[in-house]
């Protein structure tokens, strides 16, 4: 029940910018962003999950490569024993091997960017469909990309595309004003970003945020968690 957030550029000199939001288990450990894998992943910076050791966001600054893994509703049949964890769906795409055929996982969808391009890689356990990311901002839940049927996406994305990065260092701050105002529904609500999913069957709450911006060669990150899970409470604090 993750949240992204995602502005592609018109022109390939200019940035991507992105948002994203981790909703997850509180009782699951992980690490927050930082460099955690050995070879062959050594370059890789990124949020870990401490028990699978995958990712949930990760990036490749030399290579200009990010990539975030939302989860998805899926029809597969297949047995729990012969599907794998899909943080490591993240590293791979950050090293440039993205899923392909038949992933032995549970459904995702994948934002995937390089430079000035980004694009959705969606697995919903029978078919891997890929959506290339028009110039604009976009938004990704559990769904398709900009899908009117998710609630958070119809009530928001309006509003993120409306708030322009600011210029200078904290580029993030009208997406953050944004953040703010959908926190005033109540993290129950279906419209809500930060959320609390238990009352929607699921043990996840939003846990933290990073803001991206990613160039060819360059990526820049920052990272906050939210002082209480599921809640806006203090507000959200990116360093």
């Amino acid at each position: 029940m993750c949240t992204v957030v995602i502005r592609v550029p018109a022109a390939a000199d200019e940035p991507v910018r992105l948002l994203a939001i981790r909703d997850e288990d509180p009782a699951r450990p992980w690490n927050p962003f930082g460099r955690w894998w050995p070879e062959p992943h050594a370059g890789i910076i990124g949020v870990r999950d401490a028990r699978a050791g995958g990712a949930w966001l990760a990036a490749d600054p030399e290579t200009g490569r990010l990539a975030v893994l939302l989860n998805r509703a899926d029809a597969s049949t297949r047995p729990a024993s012969e599907l794998g964890s899909r943080g490591g769906i993240v590293l791979e795409s950050v090293a440039g091997r993205s899923p392909h055929g038949e992933p032995a996982t549970h459904g995702f969808n994948l934002v995937e960017v390089e430079g000035p391009r980004a694009r959705v890689l969606t697995w919903d356990g029978a078919t891997l469909r890929s959506v290339d990311l028009t110039p604009g901002t976009h938004m990704i839940a559990h769904d398709d990309v900009d899908d009117p049927a998710t609630p958070r996406i119809a009530e928001w994305l309006d509003d993120f595309r409306a708030a322009e990065p600011a210029d200078g260092e904290r580029w993030w701050m009208p997406w953050v004003d944004v953040l703010e105002r959908s926190a005033a529904l109540g993290s129950t609500d279906d419209r809500a970003i930060i959320r609390d999913n238990r009352p929607h069957g699921y043990p996840t709450l939003s846990l933290l945020a990073c803001v991206a911006t990613v160039s060819p060669h360059d990526i820049d990150v920052h990272y906050g968690e939210l002082t209480e899970p599921g809640h806006w409470g203090g507000g959200l604090e990116l360093a």
